[in-house]
């Protein structure tokens, strides 16, 4: 993830400053894919902080189940209209911010009201980082071509529907490792 934050800020050097910051979600209702070694490294990371996220009154797993329940199934229309909150935010933060999947690193505005604008469907284009869109982008090709190499499933995922299923089945990574695309039934 430093490697992506290094290169995306060489990139913006002469750009204006973003407008996205710490407690702003708006762009949070939007379906969130991810690759398989994404999901599965966020796996590893709910369970980690899942106790000391419960000490302060954050039940993780059960967000994210009650979120995949939600949005299961849903277009990118459908669900922008629902305005599903991303279960990642709790108490105003994400929390998984620092391990944060391809997709939410990739987007970046230039301006909030924008972002606000165009969720309530006011207008359509918002002033996003071309540098973190094309980072992002060289990453995941590169990531998802060397997955494809390897004889690993290579797609994208909903985020919420894959990362549930990984937190109710610890084989998911030995059964994707041994070549089997378990999260198939969340393809995007």
């Amino acid at each position: 993830w430093q490697s992506f934050d290094t290169n995306v800020a060489s990139q913006r050097e002469g750009l204006p400053e973003l407008d996205c910051h710490k407690g702003c979600a708006t762009c949070c209702t939007l379906r969130v894919t991810a690759t398989a070694p994404e999901v599965l490294m966020l796996a590893r990371f709910v369970r980690a902080v899942h106790p000391g996220l419960q000490a302060r009154g954050i039940d993780l797993p059960a967000q994210i189940a009650q979120a995949d329940a939600c949005t299961q199934g849903l277009g990118e229309g459908q669900r922008v209209a629902e305005r599903q909150r991303c279960p990642f935010i709790a108490q105003g933060v994400c929390v998984i911010y620092q391990v944060r999947p391809m997709a939410c690193r990739g987007l970046a505005s230039y301006d909030r009201k924008a972002c606000a604008q165009a969720a309530s469907g006011k207008v359509d284009a918002i002033p996003y980082s071309e540098p973190h869109m094309h980072v992002r982008s060289l990453v995941q090709n590169a990531m998802q071509s060397a997955l494809r190499d390897a004889d690993l499933a290579w797609g994208n995922y909903e985020l919420n529907q894959s990362l549930s299923l990984a937190l109710a089945d610890d084989t998911l990574q030995a059964r994707w490792l041994g070549g089997e695309d378990v999260f198939a039934a969340a393809q995007a």
